[in-house]
């Protein structure tokens, strides 16, 4: 779906990260975890094409959707809050005011065939893009994420800057993007709505790339960890603990190896030491 080929980027002279290869297929759930300041969020932003690559090629495949979830408090605009959702599809709104014109049409008295023909077509259109079922979705995402029903038409600008994320969390959620990219999308959840939105990309269809310091919802979500640290990357099958476990057994293999080589330069000078002036040693 994506592919990063030796993809290098770097800010005030500091190297976020070099040579950088990576394939994210369809279908995956990634973590990617790695300490502050290491570039994933950088990343990120590459994969979304917000921001580009020093050098190093990045292959998309063709139509792929990608949302991107922020970690910083975003602007959610100044509308209703279901209105915010469903302002994520603008071909279905357009379609949908289409169809009541047309319906007006036809309830003045206006039945030409071409006319019952063209309602035809867009009803086929709007259904072909979920709108019947639209708005049932996103109030059940909206519930998920915590708010009451009585929400659902008031304005964003009485809520918090923590709810407002949510508002932007749940337009992503409705829109289904091809690849989710989501930076601390724990944050402003509380246990209830955190467990939903568990649940939610458990069964998600797309793929998820997951910036998170919760190992706990890594571990609950994520089938590989991808690890950014010192310029480096590294890709690990399994969750969080998984990815602990293999670091660690990766540490130790290379620990051990640095032992014997410390043990065989040791046993060689020990041997030019005692033999340095014997030519046939």
């Amino acid at each position: 779906m994506i592919q990063l080929e030796q993809v290098s980027k770097s800010f005030g002279g500091q190297v976020l990260f070099k040579d950088l290869t990576w394939h994210i297929s369809r279908g995956q759930r990634i973590g990617l975890v790695g300490p502050n300041g290491a570039g994933k969020t950088t990343l990120c932003r590459i994969l979304m094409g917000d921001i580009e690559a020093d050098s190093g090629e990045i292959r998309r495949a063709k139509s792929v959707t990608i949302g991107y979830l922020p970690q910083e408090i975003v602007s959610a605009g100044d509308g209703m809050l279901l209105g915010h959702l469903l302002a994520g599809f603008p071909e279905v709104q357009r379609l949908e005011q289409e169809l009541e014109l047309l319906a007006m049409e036809m309830a003045e008295g206006e039945t030409s065939e071409e006319l019952v023909r063209h309602y035809g077509e867009v009803q086929h259109q709007y259904e072909a893009l979920g709108g019947y079922n639209l708005e049932a979705r996103a109030k059940a995402i909206l519930g998920g994420l915590g708010f009451a029903s009585s929400d659902f038409f008031a304005p964003l600008s009485q809520f918090s800057g923590g709810w407002r994320m949510r508002a932007v969390l749940g337009r992503l959620l409705l829109q289904a993007p091809d690849l989710l990219l989501l930076d601390e999308p724990t944050n402003h959840l509380d246990l209830e709505s955190l467990q939903w939105l568990e649940d939610f990309l458990a069964a998600y269809e797309g793929t998820v790339v997951i910036i998170s310091h919760d190992r706990y919802f890594l571990n609950r979500v994520v089938d590989r960890t991808a690890e950014l640290e010192l310029g480096r990357f590294a890709l690990y099958t399994g969750d969080y603990d998984d990815y602990q476990a293999q670091k660690l057994a990766k540490q130790e293999q290379i620990e051990a190896a640095q032992r014997q080589q410390a043990e065989q330069i040791e046993k060689m000078e020990r041997f030019i030491r005692k033999f340095r002036y014997k030519a046939t040693k």
